[in-house]
Order: C-alpha cells, then structure tokens, then sequence
C-alpha cells in the first residue's frame, strides 16, 4: 500500500466506507465490488476497501472487536500481536511503574493500543508512512498516544522516554527470516538501546536461536491454544528474572513456567506420555516440566516425557499408552484392526514419516478412532497407540 491510497483510505470518507461494507464473504466480494465500481467509487478504492474488509475479518482472531474499527496493511496484520498477549506486554510496562513508552516498530499499532488502553502514554514510531497513517488511526481513540513516521533507530534516543518496546519486522521479499542478523531493524542495533534505557522489551520471533540471547534477557516464549505465536525479551525492570520460561495462554488462562535449559534426565516408556507444549520446548525448560510430571524423556533427541501417573497440567498434553510396538506399517496396521480402528489420528516427531503418507498404507476399516504416535524410544522407531487423556 502506498501513501496516498493510505490517506484515502483513513480519510473520512474511505473509513465511512469501509465501515458500511457487509461483513466480509469471499463469494459476495465480487457482487459487492462491482455495486461500488457502479456507483461511482474509483476501482483502485473499490480493491482497497474490499482488502480491507477481508483483512478485518482475518483480524478478529487476532484482536477481537477491535479488528472492527481498525485498518491494516497485509504486513501489519501478518505481524501484528495477539490483543491478549499485547495487554500482557503492556502489564510489564504498568506493573514496572513505568508511565512513557516508546514503541520503537510499531506497524498497525496492536501493541501501542493495548499499552494506551491501560492509560499509558504512548509515543508510536514507524518507518514506513502508510503504515504509519493506518496506525495513526487505529490509535485515534487515545489521546495519549502519537504516532510517529521516522526510522525508530534515528529517533529513539530523543524519544522522552521511561521504557522501550520493539517488534523487528522479520519478513522480507524472501519470506520469513528466522536469523536476527535479517530483522529490520537488526537485532543487535535494538538490544543496544538498553544501554540508555534499561526497560527494553523487544518481541521475536520463536525460532530465535537460544546464543543470540544475552546473558541479562528474561526470555519468554508464548504460545496461544497450542500454537507458539513469539518470544520476548525483557530487561532490566520489565524482566521477573533472567533465563527462559513459557506462557501458555489457553481457555483457563495463562499458566508459566520458568527455569534452566539443562537437559531432562532419560528413562524408560511408561504408560503415561506427555507431549511438551510448543513453548516449553522452544524455551529449552523440558527438564523443569519432567520435574513437575516426575518424567523422565523417553529418548535423549525427543522431547516426550514418560511418567507413571497421570497428571492434570496445562504445559503438557497427556496420553495413556495402550500398545507400544516397532514402527512397521503392516505390523501397526494389524495391531490396528485388531482394536477395530477405522479412524486414526497420526502424530510423528523425530521420524521420517508423514501422517499423510502413513494413513492410507494402514488401509483401516473399522467403527473406532485412535490416535498413533510414532517416534524415538530409546534411540528405536516406535509406534504407539494412545488414548489422549
């Protein structure tokens, strides 16, 4: 999107019209269009207010009502924060006594609302112009929070200031970069700022290797109904502690886990399988959960815990093993059948199999569903047939 379309559409008039749209339906997209073309309204307008509401509907699972009064770019949308965890980015800043934050990236806007919405005093940059014209909007109801079109590296050190929060872009036209050497702006250039003020927190994305973390960060990966959506970085008072932890966000709420990266210790398959959530093996905490499951890993490049009792927790899901055996197809399959299993669910890590190669080499008829676990034990290919607990 470029600048003019931008102002056009947070113009009076492009918002009016993008707000009287129907709610978005991809079959309707063309009727509607072509009643705007119709009526007079310009066809790059007419495209741009349609993307609009195509995006707005993207956006609910993202941030709610909100999405119903915002715009976006595609970018924006793409990197934008999840409200709930952006409200809990805003908490660390509130809840550290901090009363000005700089929002050093930031796109559309996700992250500086929620900081506004807890009565924070907002000072939004972004490098881009329509990007920051979208944001500008987006941030309209808050009359404590600006925006800023400049180079977030240029400006912040004349930003008036207690604390600093960054979300480096990191796609470019070669797709996602998981290397923070490619983030714009670079990693390196961002943490440098903590130098001059020490309440920094920047978002990542999760894939951040583990030595690209200084030594003084709280790094907390996040991940939200059992996707890890990112990683964060904390110092200074924005930071409980330094080292690793996850925050697993589900329909109870939001559950953490901190500790060290050293390795779980190895045992046997037991009837209890546990399946670490995304975030807790992406922190490299595994070891601090099988002490909370008194678990043992089933296999040292595996991640599956082994325990003798069920227990109810939300950084884990839970199986009982009914039937563990070789990885063989025909052997699996006849194991299978003999449950009456016409409906598999298949989940594989540390194999070379893929559940849609797998299943229909199974050739299963039956009126039962189970679910196949294949992986590591001990260094062999097993399947296992689970019940989820």
């Amino acid at each position: 999107m470029d600048a003019a379309l931008a102002r056009l559409l947070t113009s009076p008039d492009g918002v009016a019209l993008v707000d009287a749209l129907p709610p978005y339906s991809p079959t309707e997209a063309e009727r509607v269009g072509r009643e705007l073309r119709d009526g007079g309204i310009a066809p790059e307008l007419v495209a741009a207010v349609l993307t609009q509401s195509r995006m707005r509907a993207d956006a609910r699972a993202k941030l709610g009502d909100f999405a119903a009064g915002m715009l976006f770019t595609q970018d924006g949308l793409e990197q934008a924060t999840r409200l709930q965890v952006a409200a809990l980015h805003a908490q660390r800043f509130r809840a550290a006594g901090i009363d000005r934050v700089g929002d050093l990236t930031c796109g559309i806007g996700a992250d500086a609302m929620a900081a506004a919405a807890l009565g924070l005093d907002v000072t939004a940059v972004e490098v881009d112009e329509a990007t920051a014209l979208i944001a500008d909007h987006n941030l309209r109801h808050w009359d404590a929070a600006r925006v800023v079109n400049a180079d977030a590296m240029t400006v912040a050190a004349a930003l008036d200031v207690e604390g600093l929060f960054a979300d480096p872009a990191r796609r470019n036209a070669r797709g996602r970069r998981h290397d923070p050497r490619d983030y714009s702006p670079v990693l390196d250039g961002v943490l440098a700022l903590r130098e001059r003020v020490p309440a920094l927190g920047v978002k990542v994305g999760p894939a951040i290797p583990h030595d690209a973390i200084p030594a003084d960060a709280e790094a907390e990966w996040v991940s939200v109904d059992g996707a890890v959506v990112e990683a964060g970085l904390w110092f200074g008072p924005l930071a409980e502690s330094p080292g690793h932890a996850a925050l697993v966000i589900d329909s109870d709420g939001a559950h953490r886990l901190a500790g060290s990266t050293e390795r779980a210790p190895l045992g046997e398959l037991t009837d209890y399988l546990y399946e670490p959530d995304g975030a807790v093996i992406r922190s490299g905490i595994v070891a601090q959960l099988a002490a909370r499951l008194d678990a043992t890993v089933v296999d040292p490049t595996i991640a599956y815990l082994a325990a003798a009792r069920p227990v109810a927790t939300p950084f884990a899901h839970g199986y009982r093993v009914l039937e563990a055996l070789p990885f063989k197809v025909k052997a699996l399959a006849a194991a299978l059948r003999a449950r009456h299993v016409g409906t598999v669910d298949i989940k594989k890590r540390g194999v070379d199999v893929t559940p849609e190669q797998l299943r229909p080499q199974l050739k299963l008829h039956g009126d039962s569903r189970a679910t196949v676990i294949v992986t590591r034990v001990g260094g062999r290919r097993m399947a296992l047939i689970v019940e989820p607990l």
